[in-house]
């Protein structure tokens, strides 16, 4: 059923997509600080949401440790900033540059010697908990005792990516658009049916003379610079990073949560599932801390994901898509014959 969705959304739901985002920006222009905050996290999530659905959703590899790509980004970002007082534009290009040769020395390394699917995901895991043990221990980049980011003056600095949340939310908001555009553009791309073919049987593929080699470790390497974009604004977002934090694995379980709830290999699924989870984490957790029940937003996720593989199994955006067809259907049969009655 979800390739149905592959080709990219109709023009009626990028209008949809486009109302939701004009909402968004107006809607933050007033909201209050913990709505703003709040949404700025969804955002952020929704485009390295992306990243890891483009990879697995549109190029059929399986990373469960994208938090090494994001912990890159947000480590070039912020040793260049802390250490040398330069900008964190220059780190995010520079975290993308790393990041995408990091992904694409390790596709190569992998698919070279015929590691695939199950075992380049563990493969992925192993290189995230290397980087982690390594950052961990590692007194340039701060080790365990990690970076901190100068606190913010209030005044915006666009050159150098500082101040307030407000800003940040609409950094993430341009962030979540960018990687929505992107992702729907890829769909309808040469790239994108090449790497669906691939992503489909990948024997066929090459049959008909798709250089799948060459097209894995692109479509890694692309997924793993968008990460590391998004993880040097988390770092910033944040204030501060730690080893434990931005390269751990509960990072890579978060970037992979809103693909899967809102559709994997669709354009929209992301920003859904990250809209589904990430509030109802943060209510979960809250919840858990007044009644003192440890874990409760951990036990949460873990239902809402049972509950989406067993239900809705390609995701709530392709479920959204199916009821919206499902409701106009009766009027494209009934119209006509009621014009026909007319005349």
């Amino acid at each position: 059923m979800q390739k149905r969705f592959d080709g990219g959304p109709e023009m009626k739901w990028w209008l949809a997509g486009a109302m939701v985002f004009v909402v968004l920006t107006l809607v933050g222009s007033f909201a209050d600080p913990y709505f703003i905050s709040l949404m700025t996290i969804v955002l952020l999530f929704t485009f390295l949401g992306q990243s890891w659905n483009l990879m697995l959703g549109i190029g059929g590899q399986l990373s469960i440790g994208h938090a090494l790509f994001v912990g890159l980004g947000a480590y070039s970002v912020g040793v260049l900033y802390v250490k040398y007082g330069i900008s964190p534009w220059i780190g995010l290009f520079l975290g993308m540059i790393i990041a995408g040769s990091v992904g694409a020395a390790l596709a190569w390394l992998s698919f070279r010697f015929e590691v695939r699917g199950i075992y380049f995901a563990l493969l992925t895991i192993a290189a995230a908990e290397f980087a982690r043990l390594m950052f961990s221990g590692w007194e340039f980049v701060g080790a365990m005792q990690g970076l901190f980011f100068p606190a913010p003056t209030g005044a915006i600095e666009f050159s150098m990516l500082r101040g307030g949340a407000r800003f940040y939310y609409f950094v993430a908001l341009a962030l979540a658009a960018l990687g929505i555009i992107g992702t729907g553009l890829i769909s309808r791309s040469y790239l994108g049916y090449v790497w669906r073919a691939m992503r489909d049987d990948e024997p066929a593929a090459r049959a008909l003379g798709v250089r799948t080699f060459r097209h894995k470790i692109l479509v890694i390497s692309v997924s793993a610079a968008a990460a590391a974009a998004g993880g040097g604004v988390l770092g910033l977002v944040q204030g501060s990073i730690f080893p434990d934090s931005i390269m751990g694995m509960g990072l890579s379980v978060d970037v992979l949560i809103g693909p899967v709830v809102g559709g994997l290999g669709t354009t929209f699924g992301p920003l859904i599932g990250s809209l589904a989870a990430i509030p109802l984490n943060h209510l979960m957790s809250a919840i858990g801390d007044n009644l003192r029940i440890p874990g409760l937003n951990n036990i949460t996720y873990g239902i809402v994901l049972i509950l989406v593989v067993w239900f809705l199994p390609d995701g709530i955006w392709p479920a959204i898509v199916r009821l919206c067809k499902a409701i106009q259907a009766p009027s494209r049969l009934w119209l006509p014959h009621l014009r026909k009655a007319e005349e």
